[in-house]
């Protein structure tokens, strides 16, 4: 096990420095300037212009500049803002925020989501299996901005059951709507996952051969059951991390929450090439882990994966 993990790492490597070279690239051959940006309509001071862009390394070559933005970052320099902050700060303000508002969705695309889909997979063929595949198919094809503007205005304003805006990030309450709304369409996708696996699983050999040893229900479909049908569930779950986090813009937007949905918005308005390079960079590290850790995981919910 410990050599897999150690090659894992690895391996992340080279996708952590083609990653990041991708969005460095994407993010500096954008056209346009944005130093002269900075003064829009009015007329810039070409010495001021020229100071700025020595400051922020803008003078030199693209290969120049990403070799030394990588330099900085393996210090833990995040480089430098327009308006003069570190990237480093203002990622440590959003990065919270965002996170425990994709820690909320997660925990309710999990709990919900694969709450349906077993119900819907041990009644297969009937009104319940119909029920729960009807709802999820609506909450697919419904845009997420839609969603959240309808939950709002639901749950907020007509019956006033939640807060319709994040005023506090760390209140769990405040937190519910914005991170029901992000996990919906994740939950309704998890919903339909488990709902397949746990009707194939059941007409799988180990399950006839546990009904015949006349073990507990129970115990069938908690543990043999369960455990089988969730490494495909598991395996969505660590790739939605990903797209949680990115996928907070709209819902930080609505809900108006300070996180890096918000700062990336910012950022890209600007042409802050350091803060959306930073930013995105812990992005690749936060999925590149997530995904080593569900390979680990499948090892624990199948005793038949073993790491050499």
């Amino acid at each position: 096990m410990g050599r897999y993990v150690i090659r894992r790492l690895l391996q992340m490597i080279p996708v952590f420095i083609g990653t990041t070279l991708l969005i460095f690239l994407m993010v500096h051959v954008l056209p346009g300037d944005p130093i002269r940006a900075m003064w829009g309509d009015k007329a810039a001071d070409p010495a001021q212009v020229e100071a700025l862009r020595h400051k922020f390394g803008m003078d030199k070559s693209l290969p120049m500049q990403y070799l030394d933005y990588m330099g900085n970052l393996f210090q833990g320099d995040f480089g430098e803002t327009f308006g003069g902050r570190q990237v480093i700060d203002e990622m440590g303000e959003a990065f919270p925020v965002t996170l425990r508002l994709a820690a909320v969705a997660l925990a309710i695309e999990m709990v919900i989501g694969i709450g349906l889909g077993a119900w819907a997979g041990l009644k297969a063929g009937k009104a319940v299996d119909t029920g729960v595949l009807i709802f999820t198919l609506i909450v697919i094809s419904m845009p997420v901005f839609v969603l959240g503007y309808l939950a709002r205005f639901v749950f907020a304003d007509e019956l006033g059951w939640l807060p319709p805006n994040v005023q506090d990030s760390t209140n769990l309450e405040q937190l519910l709507l914005p991170g029901f709304v992000l996990g919906m369409l994740s939950m309704a996708y998890v919903a339909r996952l488990t709902r397949t696996t746990f009707a194939e699983n059941l007409r799988a050999d180990y399950m006839r051969t546990a009904l015949a040893k006349g073990l507990p229900r129970r115990r069938i479909v908690g543990v043999h059951l369960l455990r089988n049908s969730l490494i495909p569930v598991v395996t969505f779950l660590g790739t939605d991390v990903g797209s949680l986090i990115g996928g907070a813009v709209v819902t930080e937007g609505i809900f108006n929450i300070q996180g890096v949905g918000n700062l990336l918005f910012k950022a890209l308005g600007q042409r802050e090439g350091t803060t959306i390079v930073g930013t995105v960079t812990v992005f690749v590290l936060v999925i590149l882990l997530i995904n080593l850790l569900v390979d680990l995981l499948y090892a624990v919910l199948d005793p038949r994966i073993r790491y050499a």
